[in-house]
């Protein structure tokens, strides 16, 4: 979740909503460029994302037809099953599926064919591969486009920013609706995320079907995640259709102009949240002793909800007093919702952590120390976990990266120091945490991946060792004991 959910400017005329109508935008295109970013770095260290992603589908899928007997039973993700396996698929073949030997390509960064438990076609177009190279050639085409269609609407046309900003929007969707063979991979991933968008919004309690509730996927979780860190340009798409629908006159000083954009901003937090509930539903119908973690989830998205609330209502107030006293409780709110979001990602969503009794005799060998071999484990790993598929260092740099910027409304202090104006703040704030949100997305994947393939350890470290023996260092060959004795005593076998 974001990092700090202040708004910008809402009312009036110039600069402020003008840049915030170009900040939002700026900060998506920037985010799809990091997550080209992420499938490059997933390439080198041998992760396959794409079928991370898509394991809960495909074994959904299965569960279904097995149950079913010949397939055609509806599908378990809340609509047809053509929909369904064309969903799911798609996201496979496109992020991956060049396999050899059904396993993993490391060096080519494909991942095992994820939509084959899905589908029967093996005829896969290059095409419509998702790759970071295109990824991020796409970002910075989308970059260049908005600076030229701003630039001519705005100083050229004499236009205002509400058009530029209407006319970019209108470019690019020509643009992806031309049916041209190089933006056939773009054409399948708006269509792959149109599907997730509804099934983060499609009910799945049993107020609307018998029975126990559908769980939800890891990709499901994954995108609304994501979209949580984008919810400063939720706020932004919906200050930006106040702002053309009382256009020319400027937004009216009213509740209702604070209501709207803020309650398009806090849905990604309750989508996410009502996730949590589903899950916690499921915990409490099948006696789950750890159905409390769901609810603590829960919680922890609510309280990215106050900040936002408060601060949008912040701008409507004029008396100083007032606004003095709200900004102090902005403060408390954002330091409450960092710390308790900070927590549950080193612990929950990087499974790091976990076991802080040990992490002493362990990491610093002062009193008694559990293991067998007392130098067989690094500081950090004993801190962390003792699997770090990037390695200590990087993990370490990683969670201390994304603890920096999960402080990042700290800057607030010093906004009139560094920027020009709030807007240019807020903007800020929002690309620090796209960038932590690229990191989290790292670590967040990894783990995942390693509850995924638990029991199979063994085999994936021979495979990166064999494919990516430039990024192990003998520094972190020594951190990763497991690798070379398992390694050796099967060689020796």
């Amino acid at each position: 979740m974001s990092s700090g959910q202040e708004v910008g400017s809402i009312f009036g005329e110039g600069a402020g909503p003008a840049q915030a109508l170009l900040r939002s935008p700026t900060v998506i295109i920037a985010a799809l460029g990091l997550w080209g970013m992420n499938i490059y770095i997933f390439r080198l260290f041998g992760i396959d994302y794409a079928h991370v992603l898509t394991l809960d589908l495909i074994k959904e899928k299965e569960a279904l037809t097995k149950d079913d007997g010949d397939g055609t039973e509806e599908d378990g993700e809340g609509s047809d099953g053509s929909i369904r396996s064309s969903g799911s698929a798609s996201l496979g073949k496109r992020h991956g599926g060049a396999t050899k030997n059904g396993k993993v390509d490391h060096r080519n960064g494909r991942s095992p064919s994820a939509g084959s438990a899905i589908t029967t076609n093996t005829n896969i177009d290059a095409n419509n591969d998702v790759t970071s190279y295109k990824l991020i050639v796409f970002s910075l085409s989308l970059l260049v486009l908005l600076h030229f269609s701003t630039k001519i609407w705005i100083d050229v046309i004499g236009g205002t920013a509400i058009g530029a900003i209407f006319t970019f929007y209108s470019a690019v969707l020509i643009g992806i609706c031309l049916p041209l063979p190089s933006t056939t991979w773009v054409r399948t991933a708006c269509a792959t995320i149109v599907h997730r968008i509804f099934e983060l919004i499609n009910p799945r309690c049993f107020c609307f079907r018998e029975g126990m509730p559908r769980a939800i996927p890891f990709i499901d979780v994954f995108f609304a995640d994501a979209m949580c860190s984008l919810s400063k340009c939720f706020f932004d798409m919906g200050m930006l259709w106040h702002l053309a629908w009382h256009y020319p006159d400027p937004v009216p000083n009213d509740m209702h102009s604070i209501l709207i954009p803020s309650f398009v901003a806090s849905l990604p937090y309750l989508i996410r949240a009502r996730q949590c509930l589903v899950m916690y539903t499921i915990g409490f119908m099948k006696n789950d002793p750890k159905k409390y973690q769901h609810m603590l989830n829960a919680i922890k998205y609510s309280t990215s909800l106050w900040p936002l609330c408060v601060s949008a209502y912040e701008k409507t107030v004029t008396s100083p007093e007032e606004k003095a006293f709200l900004e102090k409780v902005i403060i408390a709110l954002l330091a409450i919702n960092s710390t308790y979001s900070l927590a549950w990602d080193i612990t929950m969503d990087w499974g790091m952590m976990q076991s802080p009794q040990v992490v002493v005799p362990e990491s610093c060998a002062v009193g008694p120390v559990s293991s067998s071999n007392p130098g067989s484990k690094s500081c950090a790993h004993a801190v962390l976990r003792p699997r770090l598929r990037f390695g200590a260092v990087y993990s370490v740099a990683i969670l201390l990266v994304d603890t920096i910027l999960r402080y990042s409304w700290l800057l607030r202090f010093y906004e009139h120091n560094l920027f020009a104006s709030t807007d240019a703040y807020i903007l800020c704030t929002q690309f620090l945490e796209a960038i932590r949100r690229s990191l989290w997305n790292l670590l967040r994947v990894e783990w995942e991946h390693i509850k995924q393939n638990r029991g199979k350890e063994v085999e994936d470290d021979d495979t990166d060792s064999e494919h990516d023996p430039f990024l192990i260092s003998p520094s972190a060959m020594a951190m990763t004991p497991m690798r070379s004795t398992q390694a050796k005593d099967r060689h020796e076998s």
